[in-house]
Formats: structure tokens, sequence, C-alpha cells
């Protein structure tokens, strides 16, 4: 089959198409390879698919309406793996227009291009943001979300329900996954693994929010990739229920390690992984942040049979040694 993953040049997007390929499978890859982080290290993951003979390549943004429809008229898609998006959850308060033109604007393109083109599936990232001021855990997919902290999860939670029109007006099989925390080689610099990691090995403190006191599911790139390939090969269910009349095939999944870790337990593992202490400088709550993020994957161990469960000491280590390598140090 023929399979688009958007955000190509991302963690998580380069870590899928290197798994399709794999597989046997021919992937198209998109990605704007913008310059919120370091644009060295997505043509570095980039540089790793080229040479595959199943893999294509087109430079594209998603906001550019006429450009994506072009795609995928002229390729033809089975599977679309939507990945691309304005990330990150303090960048949001500073420029909010981008996750306008990405997040928004972008995935009407990705609907109407599916929708006109016969996709059999479209799969595309969620966030575990969109759980917001939940204070029940483990989070659920059946939970309400109606209250995001930051414009990034309210992003998040209106593709959930853009996807839900798309598939009870034009039958369009779609699969949201609220990813949560995800790490591991290769991962984004902006996250707090990543700043740590490379503040301890630069000699620099480190910044601990809300005093320690927060908790992360964090979930290893193996095991997501993992999720998602298993999803984007099952078809979700119309929706019957007595308490509204749809029958969509729509489904949305948590992915994640479904095992809570304390912020200072997790730097201490790092501290470990580095063999080397951090500094660390106490800081307040940010604004957009919340205390405590939990999957509930009952549903995908049911529906795909699988549940991630990489331990963070392993996933750690792995990234530990990635960047070690990577940088020299």
């Amino acid at each position: 089959m023929k399979v688009l993953v958007t955000g190509v040049a991302g963690f998580i997007g380069y870590f899928v198409a290197q798994r399709l390929l794999a597989d046997g499978e021919v992937v198209c890859g998109i990605d704007n390879l913008n310059d919120y982080y370091d644009v060295s290290l997505k043509q570095g993951r980039l540089d790793q698919l080229l040479p595959h003979a199943s893999f294509s390549f087109f430079p594209l943004d998603l906001a550019d309406r006429a450009k994506v429809e072009a795609l995928f008229q002229e390729q033809s898609f089975d599977r679309v793996i939507h990945l691309a998006a304005q990330a990150g959850v303090r960048y949001s308060l500073k420029n909010p227009y981008a996750y306008a033109d990405s997040n928004l604007t972008g995935f009407i393109h990705i609907l109407e291009g599916c929708r006109h083109t016969g996709v059999e599936h479209l799969v595309y990232a969620s966030s575990s943001s969109v759980y917001g001021a939940n204070r029940k855990v483990p989070f659920s997919t059946v939970d309400n979300v109606d209250h995001p902290v930051s414009l990034y999860a309210a992003t998040k939670k209106a593709n959930e329900l853009m996807a839900h029109s798309y598939s009870h007006l034009y039958n369009l099989p779609t699969t949201g996954l609220r990813f949560f925390t995800v790490y591991g080689p290769w991962g984004r610099p902006d996250m707090a693994y990543f700043k740590f990691v490379d503040a301890i090995a630069n000699d620099r403190p480190i910044q601990v929010y809300n005093h320690g006191k927060m908790q992360r599911d964090f979930t290893y790139i193996d095991d997501v990739v993992e999720g998602v390939v298993r999803t984007v090969w099952h078809l979700p269910k119309p929706i019957t229920d007595e308490a509204f009349s749809t029958a969509a095939p729509y489904k949305v999944y948590n992915i994640g390690n479904h095992s809570p870790v304390e912020l200072m337990r997790f730097i201490e593992i790092i501290e470990q992984a580095m063999g080397k202490p951090a500094v660390k400088e106490m800081m307040p709550m940010q604004p957009g942040d919340v205390t405590s993020t939990y999957a509930d994957v009952a549903d995908l161990t049911a529906d795909v049979g699988f549940a991630p469960s990489t331990p963070l000491e392993v996933g750690i280590t792995k990234f530990v040694d990635w960047y070690k390598n990577y940088y020299g140090y």
C-alpha cells in the first residue's frame, strides 16, 4: 500500500516512516522543515529515509491548499498518517497563529484530500494535552475534554471534532491518537528530557517546574510507533450509542505507558544514565501546564492487542546513548 506520512522529518514521523518501509510499504513523506527547533536534526532524520527506494519526499507546507490538493490527486494514497503539527504547549503562548495555520488550516486540507481521493483510513496525531484541567485519572477517551488549558490542546481537540464530522458526513474512517509525552533517540530538543540531558552535559542548571510536584506518563518512541502502525491497519467501526445518533467510522485511542512517573524520579533516572547530578532550579507552575498525565489504554489493548510497556529506565538510557553519540559527548 501507499501511505502518506505528514511531518516525516519530525520525531514520530521519522520512526513511523522507517517502520513502514521496513514492513515493505511504499511511503510518501511531506514536511516543511520549519525552524521551530534545530533544522539540522530534522534534516538528519530525513537523510536516513531518503536512500530507501520505496520512499519519496515532498517539501510542503500543509497550509498551502493548492499544493496539498495537487499532492493528493497525483499520488493516490491508500492510508494517511497525519503527524505534522505545530507542537509545544508553551510556544502557543508566544505564536498562536502558527497553531492556527498548521493545526487547523493544515488539518482541514488533509481531511479534504482524504475525502476527495478515497483514502481508506486517516490516522492523525492528537495529544494527551486535550485532557487539560481533568482531575480523574487515569485519563480515558470517554472522559469529557471540554476544558483545555492551552491553545495547543484546543487545536488538538478541534482536530478530533473535525475528524468526527468528516467521518459522519463522508464515511471517512478516522482514528485519533492521543500521545502521552513521547521520548527517545532523535527526539525533540524542546522536550524536558532532552533539555535536562543537554543541560547536565553542558554544566547548566535544569529548571524544575511546579517545584517537582508533577507526574508524566512517559511513552518510548518504539511503543508509539507500534501503536501507530497497528491502528493504521485497524479500521474503526461505526459508533453506535443510544445517547446520540451517528454511524461515523471514528475512534480515538490513548497511546501512553499507563504508568505515570514523578518528575523528581524522572530526573534521578536521567542523572543515573548521565553519571552526573543535575543542578536544579525550582520554578513555579508554567501557564498551560498540567500537574499529571496518566493514560488508560484499555481500548487500544482490546482493539489492536497492544499496550506500551517500555520502562523509563530503559528508554532514557537509549536516549542518553544516542545523545552522547550524536553530539560527541
